[in-house]
């Protein structure tokens, strides 16, 4: 058996899921990346979908602690991306920066909340 092979993004790293986490963690991701197509568009799609589907569970008359688990399962990465664009903004510096700071801790408590 060989490893599995990794593929060249665009930023020329692996882009393999490892990468990806390690890249945004490190703060190695563009700042504007990270914010608006990783915190803004994917991880709100990913909490709208999550949502709907334990909507979906309620209705199907299904336990309201799975459709719960269902609901908060996303939680996890939520926390993982604000941190994320926090530690890069650290590197960043500036007033922009600063505000997609507050913006990922104001993005955090909404999905957290709705």
């Amino acid at each position: 058996m060989s490893a599995p092979e990794t593929f060249k993004g665009e930023d020329g790293k692996a882009s393999d899921a490892s990468g990806f986490f390690r890249s945004r963690w490190r703060g190695t991701a563009p700042l504007d990346r990270l914010f608006w197509r990783d915190l803004v568009l994917v991880g709100t799609a990913i909490n709208i979908a999550f949502s709907v589907l334990a909507l979906i569970l309620l209705g199907l008359k299904l336990p309201l602690a799975l459709a719960l688990a269902v609901h908060f399962a996303p939680v996890p990465y939520n926390f993982f991306l604000t941190f994320a664009v926090w530690r890069t903004a650290e590197h960043t510096g500036g007033i922009k920066a600063s505000l997609m700071t507050l913006g990922a801790v104001l993005w955090l408590i909404m999905v957290v909340v709705i």
